[in-house]
């Protein structure tokens, strides 16, 4: 059997994961191969903005108009770090490339950019990623556990965060509110 990859697909929780940290999330996928997957939540935003985490890290934040952009809660594995998705890819020390468009960043030169008023003026940042074992994903996908839809950039950089889940719900064609707690298996 071929090894499936849901990079740059979404994944939408299934309403039974109530307790716990992806209780209503949209998970995108940023890299999924044979040593599992990770994958950052994009509706979570924090009381955290983009302005006051420039201060708190002494980087300068020249361009206002994304001060008062929220931070995200992007998982529950290293919430301490900050990772970066973003369009264009651009060349920044630490990258991991998505596909021809989007990159996900973990090092502080985006950062030191982005507050000087450069590119990229198309991102998310959030603390913390989400990841899976290799198989874990597949068998969470068995269990119920998530709905998966190819992703829209339009969602990711487009979209205030409470609109994001619908849109992706959207693209599948349901309504979150007619889903049940309870999967069948057939």
């Amino acid at each position: 059997m071929s090894q499936l990859d849901f990079r740059h697909h979404f994944l939408i929780a299934m309403p039974a994961m109530v307790d716990s940290p992806f209780a209503k999330a949209l998970v995108y996928i940023c890299e999924h191969n044979e040593q599992g997957a990770l994958g950052i939540i994009v509706n979570g935003p924090t009381n955290l903005t983009l302005g006051e985490l420039f201060e708190q890290t002494k980087i300068p934040m020249g361009a206002f108009e994304l001060s008062d952009m929220p931070v995200y809660f992007g998982g529950p594995v290293q919430t301490d770090r900050g990772f970066v998705l973003h369009k264009p890819l651009g060349q920044w020390q630490s990258t991991l490339t998505i596909n021809d468009n989007l990159g996900l960043t973990t090092s502080r030169d985006i950062l030191l950019a982005v507050g000087a008023g450069q590119e990229p003026k198309n991102l998310l940042l959030t603390l913390g990623y989400s990841g899976w074992a290799p198989g874990q994903l597949e068998h969470e996908l068995t269990e119920n556990a998530w709905l998966t839809v190819p992703a829209s950039e339009h969602i990711l950089f487009e979209l205030p965060p409470e609109e994001r889940l619908p849109a992706a719900m959207a693209l599948l064609g349901v309504d979150y509110a007619s889903l049940s707690e309870y999967a069948g298996h057939a």
